[in-house]
């Protein structure tokens, strides 16, 4: 018997599906693209459960024959390209002529569809792969389909989902880039009967942004447009000094595609380098043109990633591009700041902030933070004294006793004399191992302390965070928050941590959310979520003043030293650093 055979068409086909349809949310990508492909200029998703029971997504497109219609329920039937080098003339989504055969091959598959001059439509109905039927119907022109009972014919598939929540939010937030990236196009969500959006035709991207993401993020976005060559970029970008903790609002269209682009990704970036603290991640929403035929599509199973012939022209395009932007932007920022113009070795001085070391390249970036000067992670305002920790442990280890204070350096450091040698003591280090040992005593006896805000704080949302924070509500309210859902993808903050400002509560919980989703918090059970969570927020907790005494260092050392593990942060970097003395007379020798 022949060891080697030939698969059916539908195990190919189920196999072909395990590449491209990943979740419920892949579905919808695959026939949104089909419906813009056809000339949409309506389009209308419907889903429940999460995409498990049924997803419909009809447009009024140009539609299909009974003919076409049953070509493109077979593998790699497409009207898009003819031979290889049609790859390098791409202007559609679809090409391969997969997803049809694919999804219909893993679930109860039935297309509607009705081309112009015809005078019937075509129903077909495809169920695990066997057709059911093919009859006339009747309907508009367009397409319509329906998906139903996904992964009912591959039940190990099914297990591998989320839950409803998770997966409704991948679907709303893959649906929204295309509406973003089409603008003109009118786009309805439903979620279990209930209309999720409905957005016109809109005039430009700034209103299908503010939309989507909310006004909130829209006012702090400027529109960037220009041109090298064969390649343009257009857009919305963040202003400098807004970023966020994440990427995830940094999106990236390539000829229209919403793409993960890597190229891309790097030059935003890098463009920010000098108007963005070191952590924080720049707001966009561009759009980069160039040739079909000097970018490969083809790289991924889901197009998910692109590859360029010359990253290296790109990313210097983009940079160039996004750098003029935002010097126009601090050239601006600089004529409205009060800023005294000083000998090049002496400090740059603004209104009301401490003095900065004169750099000529971060002055664009200091003007324009100047106008920036309420938002919380770009404040340049002296920082208050340090919070005393309170009722540390009763024990002192003797390994700091005989430690004298020298100074502080660079702010950061405090130097210590020992019988030893000398001891360099990272401030910041050491706070947030203090912090973390106690933030992990109260989280254990659920004594933490919170205080309510006068003023709520507003929290606007995209789909998958939101599904987020409502999945973990409960744990985050049982420590020390107060947040309470206000509308689809909208909270309030009304309560928080003793130890957070409540100006940091904001960009606190996104950051929370961010590490969620890039897999960096883990909450696979109670006492490794209280961990991680200790340690995210013993970061946040410390706040360095600028002077010192000599009794707050000692009582810093003392406290250490009374902590489970005081030679490193929770992050594992080491607290203090010692010197002895023939280490010392080693550096001094000839």
């Amino acid at each position: 018997m022949s060891k080697v055979r030939i698969l059916t068409d539908r195990v190919a086909n189920q196999i072909a599906a395990g590449e491209v349809i990943e979740r419920p949310a892949a579905v919808v990508k695959e026939l949104v693209e089909n419906a813009l492909d056809a000339g949409a200029t309506r389009i209308e998703v419907e889903f429940r459960h999460g995409g498990r029971s049924l997803m419909r997504i009809e447009d009024n497109g140009h539609g299909m024959s009974r003919d076409d219609a049953l070509l493109a329920l077979e593998r790699h039937a497409t009207s898009k390209i003819s031979e290889a080098d049609d790859l390098n003339r791409l202007a559609s989504f679809g090409f391969r002529g997969e997803a049809l055969p694919s999804i219909a091959s893993v679930s109860r598959f039935t297309m509607q569809t009705r081309e112009a001059g015809a005078d019937a439509g075509t129903e077909i109905l495809v169920n695990g792969g066997k057709f059911v039927h093919v009859r006339d119907c009747g309907r508009a022109v367009g397409t319509r389909i329906e998906v139903a009972q996904l992964f009912n014919s591959v039940p190990a598939r099914r297990k591998f989902l989320k839950t409803d929540q998770t997966e409704a939010a991948h679907i709303i937030a893959g649906v929204r880039l295309y509406a973003l990236a089409f603008p003109r196009v009118a786009f309805t969500l439903i979620e279990d009967g209930r209309i999720i959006f409905r957005s016109p035709e809109c005039a430009g991207l700034i209103d299908r942004v503010a939309e989507i993401f909310g006004k909130q993020l829209a006012e702090g976005l400027v529109p960037i447009e220009t041109g090298e060559g064969d390649m343009k970029l257009r857009g919305l970008i963040g202003r400098p000094g807004t970023g966020r903790a994440t990427r995830h609002e940094m999106i990236t269209f390539i000829n229209q595609r919403p793409v993960d682009s890597r190229a891309l990704n790097y030059a935003l970036i890098e463009s920010y380098h000098e108007s963005l603290p070191k952590g924080r991640y720049p707001l966009a929403f561009v759009f980069f043109e160039i040739d079909p035929a000097a970018v490969d599509v083809n790289v991924h199973p889901a197009k998910r990633e692109v590859r360029f012939r010359s990253e290296t022209a790109v990313r210097g395009f983009v940079i160039r591009s996004v750098l003029a932007r935002l010097r126009e932007l601090s050239d601006f920022g600089t004529r409205g700041a009060e800023i005294t113009t000083t000998p090049a070795s002496a400090p740059v001085v603004l209104a009301g902030v401490a003095p900065i070391p004169r750099l000529a390249s971060v002055l664009p970036t200091i003007a324009e933070r100047r106008v920036e000067i309420t938002a919380p992670h770009v404040s340049l305002q002296p920082i208050a004294a340090a919070p005393q920790i309170q009722n540390p442990k009763p024990e002192i280890r003797n390994a700091s006793s005989g430690w004298r204070w020298l100074g502080l350096a660079h702010g950061s450091y405090a130097l210590f004399e020992t019988v030893s040698g000398l001891v360099l003591l990272d401030r910041r280090a050491a706070h947030e191992r203090i912090w973390f040992e106690r933030l992990q005593e109260q989280f254990r006896d659920g004594a933490v302390s919170s205080q309510r805000l006068l003023l709520p704080v507003p929290l606007e949302l995209d789909p998958v965070s939101s599904a987020l924070l409502l999945a973990r509500l409960e744990f985050l309210n049982g420590h020390g928050f107060e947040v309470v859902e206000f509308g689809r993808n909208f909270f309030r903050i009304e309560g928080v941590p003793a130890w957070m400002e409540p100006a940091d509560a904001e960009p606190f919980v996104r950051e929370l959310l961010g590490a969620l989703r890039d897999g960096r918090l883990q909450d696979r059970d109670v006492d490794t979520a209280r961990e991680q969570f200790a340690r995210l927020a013993a970061a946040k907790a410390v706040r360095l003043g600028d002077s010192v005494g000599e009794g707050e260092m000692q009582l810093l050392v003392t406290q250490l030293f009374a902590c489970r593990a005081p030679l490193t942060s929770p992050g594992g970097r080491p607290t203090h650093i010692e010197f002895s003395h023939g280490e010392l007379a080693r550096r001094f020798q000839k």
